[in-house]
């Protein structure tokens, strides 16, 4: 086992609507933690804006701990737009979004990021089915282009089952890929009523390198989304989740997202008491 401490608890950048790096500075202070996970796919409207980020965090002793590569188009309306949208499925994007992985794969090796998170959009169930075979190629390409600038690509869960995911990295080790682990996010799962979270990291938690805190309600009608809640409001049970990554011997980082609400800050400030009293009930079991 392996005691999981607060000094492993960070942010997502985009998740404090920050205008600028003083803007996530200060928010990121005001949250008492000092490590970033950071969108670094550059954006037509946000040339110039995010100049000197690494530099103006480090100023107040926050660091950058992984990276975020997002892909073009993505419609987040529903879980039906998303499936047809989401990663690199579609094929009218495919070659901007191969770009803007080198664009992001350079990035991550200048500020010394070894990891990065992605999105590859929904897997096929059914491994016959050819568009299996093609999102298996993309995302092996994906992962050559960061493997070439020295990051590990961490797949997002939620948008398949553990099983569905396990045959998939199972997959990529036949490919020779071994640059791809799982960034865990249990408010997925039930956003897009697709597993049960606990359940899903047992069976993932060999693979996974990051973990994103976030927490949701399941909907009750069948193709609407599930509700994003406040940390220790919702359905997944914190002490557990806590409890299997410290049997696992979990090294890596608790990074809070938080994509809905109005106040941001207050919202994480207290998810991250419900987390921190979490990982003080498991601790005891020591």
């Amino acid at each position: 086992m392996k005691k999981q401490s607060a000094e492993q608890i960070g942010v997502c950048s985009w998740s404090l609507q920050a205008t600028g790096p003083e803007d996530l500075a200060e928010k990121v202070n005001a949250l008492g933690l000092k490590k970033v996970q950071m969108g670094l796919t550059p954006h037509r409207g946000d040339v110039g804006v995010w100049d000197n980020v690494q530099e103006i965090l480090a100023a107040s002793g926050i660091s950058i701990v992984s990276g975020m590569y997002s892909t073009v188009g993505e419609d987040y309306t529903t879980p039906a737009t998303i499936q047809v949208t989401g990663g690199v499925v579609p094929d009218q994007h495919w070659e901007e979004n191969q770009e803007l992985a080198k664009v992001t794969a350079a990035l991550a090796e200048k500020m010394g990021l070894t990891s990065a998170n992605a999105h590859a959009g929904f897997l096929p169930h059914d491994k016959n089915d050819p568009a299996y075979d093609k999102l298996c190629g993309r995302v092996e390409t994906l992962a050559k282009i960061f493997k070439t600038h020295g990051v590990t690509l961490m797949m997002e869960t939620g948008q398949e089952s553990a099983e569905s995911l396990l045959a998939f990295l199972e997959e990529m080790k036949k490919r020779g890929v071994d640059n791809v682990s799982v960034n865990f996010d249990p408010a997925n799962m039930i956003l897009y009523d697709m597993d049960e979270p606990i359940e899903a990291l047992r069976r993932l938690v060999p693979y996974v390198q990051q973990v994103h805190v976030k927490d949701a309600r399941r909907t009750k009608v069948k193709g609407d989304w599930g509700e994003e809640v406040v940390v220790g409001t919702g359905e997944v049970d914190w002490v557990e989740f806590v409890r299997i990554l410290a049997e696992a011997g979990f090294t890596g980082d608790y990074i809070f997202e938080r994509e809905a609400g109005a106040d941001r800050v207050g919202d994480i400030a207290k998810g991250i008491e419900h987390l921190k009293k979490a990982m003080d009930e498991v601790s005891l079991a020591f």
